[in-house]
């Protein structure tokens, strides 16, 4: 298989030609945002609200764009025409830009766009239920999507050693927020809780809350995770993980071990919503 082109900074490159100055300040700082979506059957899903995402985060840190939101949609679905996948992860980067003196971002900011093959599906993960840890960590920046994921790693990886799929962070009052990369939320009889506060406001979750509101009653309040042993059902999203059922938070069993039905009636709910898009 021929390998994925890139764009950067105006160029489309393959892959292993895909590169930034040095003195770039998303390497010497880790100054920059990014977003991601994916494709189904040859589209980008909901990209101009991705779009929209990273305009906010990067105004959020100050960074400027110089590019509309038109141009942004247009750089990135020329990148994704270029490479033919029709189920593709879509990495959208912005960064501060080369700078002098590996400090200020004097320099237009650079833009690369990622496009790679899904090539595996997690219909066996949501048929049978991951399990997650927590990590007591608060998240620089909640609400903006940066490059800066330091905390971020080293929590995956802490829980890829414990047989888990992500890291939920916990903040020092014992609130449950967000994943990683993944928001998250918790059911309890019919009702729908998710947090409202300190959490990146994902695409995925707006969708989830959206195709819920006809069957479930929607709670956007703080998870304590001292309660958590009182919820049935327990699921994160994400542009990858889409709805994935938790059946086990650290060494806790939530309900019988097995993904919930309601949590699954979701998974379907939104497998339609995406065929229908």
């Amino acid at each position: 298989m021929a390998q994925p082109i890139y764009y950067v900074n105006g160029n489309f490159l393959p892959a292993d030609q895909a590169t930034l100055p040095v003195n770039d300040l998303s390497i010497v700082r880790g100054y920059g945002v990014f977003d991601y979506t994916r494709s189904y059957h040859g589209k980008p899903f909901k990209l101009h609200e991705h779009i929209l995402r990273l305009e906010r985060s990067a105004q959020a840190i100050e960074l400027n764009l110089p590019w509309s939101t038109t141009e942004l949609e247009a750089i990135v679905q020329a990148t994704f025409d270029r490479n033919g996948f029709p189920d593709a992860g879509i990495r959208i980067v912005v960064t501060g830009g080369p700078s002098d003196d590996l400090m200020t971002p004097h320099n237009p900011p650079s833009i690369v766009v990622m496009i790679t093959p899904i090539k595996s599906s997690i219909a066996v993960q949501q048929a049978q239920g991951v399990k997650v840890t927590t990590v007591a960590m608060d998240r620089i920046l909640p609400t903006v999507k940066s490059i800066n994921y330091m905390g971020a790693v080293m929590a995956v990886e802490a829980a890829k050693r414990q047989g888990a799929v992500e890291a939920i962070y916990r903040t020092a009052d014992g609130r449950l927020t967000e994943g990683t990369r993944a928001n998250f939320f918790v059911l309890r009889g019919n009702q729908l809780f998710t947090p409202r506060t300190e959490v990146l406001k994902g695409i995925t979750r707006a969708v989830v809350l959206e195709i819920a509101e006809d069957d479930f009653e929607l709670v956007e309040s703080d998870i304590f995770y001292t309660e958590l042993a009182s919820y049935d059902e327990v699921f994160i999203t994400s542009s990858t993980k889409e709805i994935l059922p938790v059946v086990q938070v650290d060494d806790l069993q939530i309900g019988d071990g097995k993904p919930g039905p309601r949590t699954l009636k979701l998974v379907d709910l939104f497998r339609t919503y995406v065929e229908r898009y």
